[in-house]
């Protein structure tokens, strides 16, 4: 069985720039790059290589979709992606494409699948 760590938690925000200063406010967390895209979410680390991304969708009503997740890192992607398919667990990538794997502008692969309750878990290989 793979091992696995912690890497992001995501929230989507109506705000972008005044969810970063919230959080910098009372976190004082540092403002580090997007490594994954060119979009306008904004990450902040949560230190020890842990992250906050801030997606922004000023138009939605905050509630779960699959930008709101959380995230966790293996350096066993191809074990995991083939634990996944022996439970029969379905995953897709970032674009909701069904049992595909991603792969980010940085190189690195991702899947998301949900929990008995709909909540989004990604698993990557950013180890």
């Amino acid at each position: 069985m793979p091992t696995f760590t912690f890497n992001h938690l995501a929230l989507s925000v109506k705000d972008v720039a005044e969810s970063v200063d919230f959080y910098q406010r009372v976190f004082q967390l540092e403002e580090i790059p997007n490594t994954a895209s060119t979009s306008k979410t904004r990450w902040l680390s949560l230190g020890e290589g842990k992250q906050l991304h801030l997606i922004p969708r000023p138009d939605f009503e905050i509630r779960t979709n699959k930008a709101v997740h959380f995230a966790l890192s293996t350096a066993d992607f191809e074990g995991l992606v083939a634990h996944l398919e022996a439970l029969q667990i379905p995953y897709e990538d970032w674009k909701d494409n069904p049992q595909q794997v991603f792969v980010r502008k940085d190189g690195k692969r991702q899947v998301y699948f949900q929990d008995p309750n709909g909540y989004w878990v990604e698993v990557n290989d950013d180890v």
